[in-house]
């Protein structure tokens, strides 16, 4: 990281924190417009978005009006404007005025400058009026003045490495999060350990030159004791940061270390004791340190999301359940994430996220799906709208577009998810299960889920979803390679085993373990998984008796198939496409249905639900 770039995240940090000072003063928290109206033009100017510091933009951003305002008919940005420079300059009279910064909203725009109270030449607050540019100015001159001395011996030092750099400069450095621990007394307290967790993963994500491990491999470690080294190890990683968290109600106890893992030796360390309101901060102070230590530089043009400390923790709230066990129970998101978005309507990735478990549960034959399906499309638009650069809201648009089978839009925003966010296997997963396998490019969908498992060794998720494509495509040596990989613990586990001895017609075995889980309860599809082992066997009667009162119609359509039943097979999928085109689509590319190809009602099936012939 270059000391210039060092400064101006000093400088993001340092105007964060005045700008959370002002908006908790008395002056502030009573008027909910002027603190949108400050956070707005504050935060978009310190993340460089200008072109957004307009008067067309903040009326529809911040005070709700139509995209077709015309400020010649309705002035309101300019009288909050005026307020809002009245409200600044008595906060700054009064309580303010010992603060270390001043926010200022000079005249005639939008654009805010940031002065420091008192200027170096003695001068009374409000003779000093800078932009951060120009106090980076300052800074960079004193800087460049105490370079020069030593230009001769660093230039000396470049050209000895600077061909070791040329040839390491593509190479990014690995580094694991492992989950923080939870040293609060209350284990509810679970979810914003592990949350926060999710969040310094995504924050480190952004930063150029590294390639952070994802959650769901380095949440493997979670509960079990630490070797660094190990850990490591399996990660396939060169740092490893790790840390705890201790909350007791507002106030927050936060360490963390970055460990080199050939060594052992730990590069920086850090004990933060602040409050809730300053999680924020502490995100971005423990990035920094990371930065510096691996000198490297801060990435451009992603979000950095700020929101208030009760909305933040019902976000981490809201995630706990995707967090502990993946996207399978995106059911229990949505009141959580709803709560969220009403404490901050304008929260981006709660939108998304709200949009992807909608879309997940549509697919359930238990759902109210007509009214899931506008929820889900309403959430996408408005991640969009909140910020179209978002990777997630790319990514919930995708999958939205694939429940109503617009397969090009779909595929393009996919695409553009990876392109904002290369880094994380997520994206690359979603492509590969929501519209490769779905349209039966089976190749595509493995080198997708191939570039997941480079990114994300230890991730069940891609391994699951590796094993399913392979199953898929009737290629159950190398799917069973991959259900080892699974952890012993996880329902997925049993289910990939299960389909491995069925597909390669180890039918007894299948069926005496798949009896043994069904008696005992112990996994929720066992049931028609050993119907489908009876239905291959040829024990009709007793594979019809287990699914004769089934909800699941891809359960039943599954058996018939086993029994070679084409029509009440096809009876079944014709029933079963309310739930929408990738999960039939998934359904289609196993090899029981192989039988079903070429028969004009499977055509029909297909189209109804979207998919191409």
């Amino acid at each position: 990281m270059q000391p210039v770039e060092r400064q101006r995240l000093e400088e993001s940090i340092s105007v964060r924190r005045e700008l959370e000072r002002v908006l908790e003063s008395e002056l502030f928290t009573r008027s909910d417009q002027l603190s949108r109206f400050l956070r707005f033009v504050v935060e978009r100017h310190v993340e460089g978005r200008h072109e957004e510091l307009k008067e067309s933009v903040i009326a529809v951003e911040v005070f709700g009006r139509d995209p077709d305002y015309n400020p010649r008919f309705d002035p309101i940005v300019r009288t909050e404007a005026r307020r809002l420079r009245a409200r600044l300059s008595e906060y700054y009279t009064n309580g303010g005025k010992s603060d270390p910064l001043v926010i200022d909203l000079p005249k005639g725009g939008y654009v805010p400058a940031f002065r420091e109270p008192e200027g170096e030449t003695g001068e009374p607050v409000g003779h000093n009026r800078v932009s951060p540019k120009d106090l980076l100015d300052k800074r960079r001159q004193r800087w460049y003045a105490g370079i020069v001395s030593a230009g001769f011996c660093l230039a000396v030092v470049l050209i000895v490495l600077g061909w070791w750099q040329y040839q390491h400069r593509n190479t990014p450095i690995s580094i694991a999060v492992l989950p923080l621990g939870n040293l609060s007394q209350d284990p509810a307290d679970e979810y914003f350990s592990d949350g926060l967790t999710g969040e310094i993963i995504r924050n480190l994500s952004i930063i150029d030159g590294l390639a952070v491990r994802s959650q769901t491999s380095s949440f493997v470690f979670k509960g079990k004791p630490r070797n660094i080294r190990e850990a490591g190890k399996e990660l396939a990683v060169d740092y490893v940061l790790e840390g705890s968290v201790l909350r007791a109600g507002r106030q927050l106890r936060i360490t963390a270390q970055l460990v080199r893992v050939r060594d052992d030796v730990a590069l920086w360390s850090h004990r933060y004791d602040r409050e809730l309101r300053d999680i924020f901060a502490i995100q971005d102070e423990i990035s920094l340190g990371i930065v510096n230590s691996l000198r490297l530089r801060l990435g451009r043009g992603q979000r950095h999301y700020q929101t208030n400390p009760e909305a933040y923790n019902l976000y981490l709230r809201a995630r706990a359940p995707w967090v502990q066990q993946g996207w399978s129970l995106a059911g229990k998101m949505v009141g959580p994430l709803e709560a969220v978005i009403d404490k901050d309507p304008s929260f981006a990735p709660a939108y998304a996220d709200l949009a992807v478990a909608h879309a997940i549960r549509s697919g359930f034959f238990k759902s109210d799906i007509a009214d899931e399906l506008p929820k889900m499309r309403a959430a996408a638009n408005k991640a969009m709208q909140l910020d179209p650069l978002l990777a997630e809201a790319n990514d919930a648009l995708a999958i939205v577009c694939s429940r109503d089978a617009q397969w090009e839009r779909s595929e393009e925003s996919f695409r553009r998810a990876i392109e904002l966010d290369p880094h994380n296997p997520m994206y690359y997963g979603h492509l590969a299960m929501y519209l490769l396998l779905p349209l039966g490019r089976i190749e595509e969908a493995l080198r997708q889920l191939r570039t997941a498992e480079k990114a994300d060794p230890l991730s069940y998720e891609v391994h699951f979803d590796s094993a399913y494509v392979l199953f898929a495509a009737g290629r159950s040596k190398e799917a069973t390679r991959h259900c080892e990989k699974l952890p012993g613990d996880v329902p997925d586990t049993t289910w990939c085993k299960d389909q491995s001895w069925l597909a390669r017609r180890r039918i007894g075995e299948a069926t005496r373990m798949l009896e043994t889980a069904w008696r005992n309860d112990s996994r929720g599809g066992a049931r028609g998984d050993l119907a489908f082992a009876y239905a291959l066997a040829g024990r009709r009667e007793e594979a019809e008796k287990l699914i004769a009162d089934a909800d699941d119609l891809f359960v039943r359509a599954r058996v018939f198939a086993g029994l070679r039943d084409k029509d009440r097979t096809l009876e079944a999928l014709d029933r079963a496409a309310v739930v929408g085109p990738f999960r039939m689509g998934r359904a289609l590319a196993f090899p029981e249905y192989a039988f079903l190809r070429g028969d004009p009602r499977s055509m029909v099936i297909r189209k109804k639900v979207g998919l191409p012939e």
